[in-house]
């Protein structure tokens, strides 16, 4: 078995574009990123930190822990490196595992080939020196391998997250084209919300981003919803490490009654899911549900707060034309009735963005899925402006 406090190279994934803000949730965290990527970020730390790691993360993917790195320029050289590795210091013969490839090589034109090739040789090097072998098969419920191969250079991973982390384990109704909470958490985090001034969300939908606000300003973490993760399946795995780390989630919850948070939508099936979510969260008494238009939804007067929209894209076709209106509505009800907040606007649909009718400060990208996103961040002043005075400053895309 291996020592779950030796230090090694992790790789944490998460969607594209989010990498800055997974980095600023691991400094926030007390870890020291090394490589902050598109897609991923690195650093150094122990499969006991991955267990921490999976436990905390909000926008992370999954938590990946190295077991080698070798040059491999041919797929038919990789079964024999993959046989040489000591496996059985991973699992147990009579155990189950499962195979991840990530693999961009002109000598492979279908992926699943790699996967068969590392089962392959995993099996039969446990046939050869125990006389059985573990199970394998497509489904991440034990331990899982990840590997990823481009250009020259190859690695293989304990996957110790299994199952995506993106999903928080708190939505039980996921609404009608939901936002993953990964997602929102990066927005949340994106947009320098202070997690201490009022957060409203008009046409909330299932609650999300509201919810995923008020996770973050109370400090409850993922982990307090899920109790299984892939690792738990290596060899060396100790379980009292994970109760105690349960046990200190728990106690990090910080009661905040003095918080605002408002979420409304015109659907009082939304609402309903909402609160069935929030309920589930363990956060549905902090939020105030309102079902009525967002013209209609309570805005508290502040000098310092935040606004979040997420209007539908108009994917579907004939739908922009009618969005339009409800685009310039929003911009009419940011200016009209929310002064002193920032105002927060996610949308796939940069054209429909353009028809909020104000100059947003910055335009931060994101994906949600294939969707080419931004998150508009709007300064809604108090009272007008000194004459000559521009209202924001764009920010490069």
């Amino acid at each position: 078995m291996i020592d779950f406090n030796q230090t090694g190279r992790l790789v944490i994934t998460c969607y594209d574009r989010n990498a800055p803000f997974l980095e600023s949730e691991l400094i926030e965290l007390g870890f020291e990123p090394e490589g902050v990527y598109r897609t991923h970020v690195e650093l150094k730390g122990s499969l006991y930190d991955c267990l921490f790691l999976n436990m905390h993360l909000r926008t992370a993917s999954h938590v990946l822990y190295e077991i080698d790195s070798f040059p491999l320029d041919h797929i038919s050289n990789l079964y024999p490196i993959v046989k040489e590795l000591p496996w059985e210091d991973y699992i147990d013969p009579d155990g189950y595992f499962s195979v991840i490839s990530n693999v961009r090589h002109e000598s492979v034109d279908n992926p699943l080939f790699v996967n068969v090739k590392i089962k392959d040789a995993i099996a039969d090097r446990f046939r050869e020196k125990f006389g059985i072998r573990p199970d394998s098969g497509s489904v991440l419920n034990e331990a899982v391998f990840q590997f990823f191969w481009k250009g020259e250079e190859a690695s293989l991973y304990i996957n110790t997250s299994g199952d995506t982390l993106i999903k928080h384990g708190y939505r039980k109704i996921p609404g009608t084209a939901p936002m993953m909470e990964s997602l929102a958490a990066a927005t949340l985090i994106a947009s320098g919300w202070d997690r201490k001034s009022p957060f409203i969300n008009p046409m909330c939908g299932a609650g999300t981003v509201v919810i995923e606000a008020v996770m973050m300003a109370t400090d409850r973490f993922p982990g307090l919803f899920r109790d299984d993760y892939a690792m738990m399946y290596i060899k060396g795995y100790d379980a009292g490490v994970y109760y105690d780390l349960k046990k200190k989630l728990q106690a990090k919850i910080k009661d905040r009654p003095e918080l605002v948070f408002i979420a409304s939508d015109i659907s009082e099936r939304a609402i309903n899911a909402s609160r069935a979510n929030a309920k589930a969260a363990g956060v549905e008494d902090l939020i105030q549900f309102e079902t009525c238009d967002f013209r209609d939804a309570s805005i508290p007067e502040t000098d310092k707060g935040s606004l979040f929209f997420n209007p539908e894209y108009g994917e579907r076709l004939g739908e922009e034309e009618s969005l339009e209106k409800t685009y310039r509505e929003i911009g009419d009800f940011m200016k009209q009735r929310c002064a002193g907040y920032t105002g927060l606007v996610f949308t796939g649909n940069l054209d429909l963005g353009k028809r909020i009718g104000l100059k947003p400060k910055c335009r931060i990208p994101f994906y949600n899925g294939t969707i080419d996103c931004r998150l508009l961040v709007f300064e809604l002043y108090k009272g007008s402006r000194q004459p000559g005075k521009a209202s924001s400053v764009d920010v490069p895309k």
